[in-house]
């Protein structure tokens, strides 16, 4: 095990002008291409597999046996596609990582395209992002500039064509399949499956999908080796990872550590919660993961870990709640989102999160009905499993956790609203100043 907070993915974020290529290279960039490039592509995958790498976009799921379903008998085309369309409610890691260091995320996606031989990939972000978009396409015309993409890489004969493609801004493009839907030029919203994208993705031919902070943390694990990667972590959870703090924490961010630590540990490290308050609820994944309260304080922070705890690690996005806040506010407030964000294919998702947002601005306003709780409930459970994809599970998900957790808070919303209970000005956490107020 490494020290808690041995940077690797951030390691080059404090230095000046660390996008540039020239402070990238300094650092040791792009040796790993070099190395990736003497070896044979279906030796890069089984490094990947060997590490234990596993998708940091909340699935888990192993990134070199995803990129092991590449059926490389097919004479269409491969393709790589990042999804880099990070839009989960809590969720900061990829869009610092990509401005501070896009050069990590580029060399990453080379290597990794070399490795399932496709010689087009595409890095797709969201739009409302522009200034991340400018710098990635800055970093790829740098790349092409020294020779690490193009016609014949490094001369080796390996052409690759990267393309950095800016969406439209719909939260369903995180999904992979609504993704590739996007890029092709159609309205975003998800595939029936099979075929799964690694037989029949982009352009109907075989595509591997990866999370930004997946991709990106390929080159280190090429320069450094498998068993390196492999050390970090816990045995079915490995290697290091980004965890994003938000929320009423004294120093909110992002905290590179190995999988496992908790987060008693990264509050200490952020300096705690917001002085003279105590921690309430959070979320180990972003607003779809069923929230966890301060008994699970010392829970792994690893796939299963937190997965035995009825929750997800998810993006690892650690919203952290103090006593202020009103979890009926909070979790109206993702619900909201998901609702607007529900691309309408399904009935289950289109139909029931709106009727859950009904339900929960009645209980703020202190205006619920019997059997509103239950009837919460109730949709949860025809939403869950049922839609087409994991925006509905995701939108039910803090509601039942909520209500399991914290149904007094539910039941008060009978007669009390919820600003009474719990004044919103007091969880502010950033409080502007009256006008004319003396500093």
């Amino acid at each position: 095990m490494t020290d808690v907070l041995t940077p690797v993915l951030t390691a080059n974020w404090g230095d000046d002008r660390a996008w540039k290529i020239g402070n990238y290279e300094r650092r040791g960039g792009y040796e790993a291409l070099r190395t990736a490039l003497t070896m044979e592509p279906a030796d890069v995958v089984s490094v990947v597999k060997d590490s234990g790498l596993r998708g940091r976009g909340g699935a888990g799921f192993p990134t070199g046996m995803k990129w092991s379903f590449i059926p490389q008998d097919n004479p269409k085309p491969k393709y790589l596609v990042v999804n880099a369309d990070e839009s989960e409610p809590g969720t900061c890691k990829d869009i610092p990582l990509m401005m501070a260091s896009p050069h990590t995320l580029v060399e990453g996606v080379i290597i990794s395209a070399y490795a399932i031989r496709a010689n087009t990939a595409f890095i797709y972000v969201r739009g409302e992002v522009l200034h991340v978009v400018r710098r990635l396409q800055q970093a790829v015309r740098e790349a092409y500039s020294a020779g690490y993409c193009g016609t014949n890489v490094l001369g080796t004969g390996y052409d690759l064509e990267i393309i950095v493609h800016a969406g439209a801004g719909a939260y369903i493009c995180g999904e992979e399949t609504a993704l590739l839907d996007s890029l092709e030029g159609r309205r975003g919203q998800p595939r029936l499956r099979p075929p799964f994208p690694a037989v029949a993705g982009l352009y109907a031919s075989p595509t591997v999908i990866n999370n930004v902070e997946s991709i990106a943390s390929v080159p280190s694990i090429i320069r450094n080796g498998a068993a390196w990667f492999s050390s970090m972590g816990t045995e079915k959870s490995k290697g290091m990872t980004i965890y994003s703090l938000s929320g009423h924490v004294t120093n909110a961010g992002q905290f590179e550590a190995p999988l496992g630590i908790t987060l008693r540990e990264l509050l200490d490290l952020a300096g705690g919660i917001r002085a003279g308050h105590e921690l309430k609820f959070w979320t180990p994944g972003g607003s779809s993961t069923p929230m966890l309260t301060p008994e699970h304080l010392d829970v792994p922070l690893d796939y299963e870990g937190v997965a035995a705890q009825k929750s997800m690690l998810g993006t690892k996005a650690l919203q952290c709640f103090d006593e202020t806040t009103s979890v009926v506010r909070v979790v109206l407030r993702w619900t909201e989102f998901y609702k607007h964000e529900s691309c309408g294919k399904c009935t289950p998702c289109r139909e029931g999160t709106w009727w859950l947002v009904q339900i929960l601005h009645r209980l703020e306003a202190g205006h619920g009905e019997e059997g509103d709780i239950e009837k919460l409930l109730d949709l949860c459970e025809n939403i869950l499993g049922r839609s087409f994809c994991a925006l509905g599970d995701g939108a039910t998900s803090p509601i039942s956790s909520a209500i399991k957790f914290f149904r007094p808070e539910f039941e008060a919303g009978m007669h009390t609203p919820a600003w009474e209970l719990f004044p919103y000005e007091a969880s502010t956490t950033f409080v502007r100043e009256p006008a004319g107020a003396q500093a």
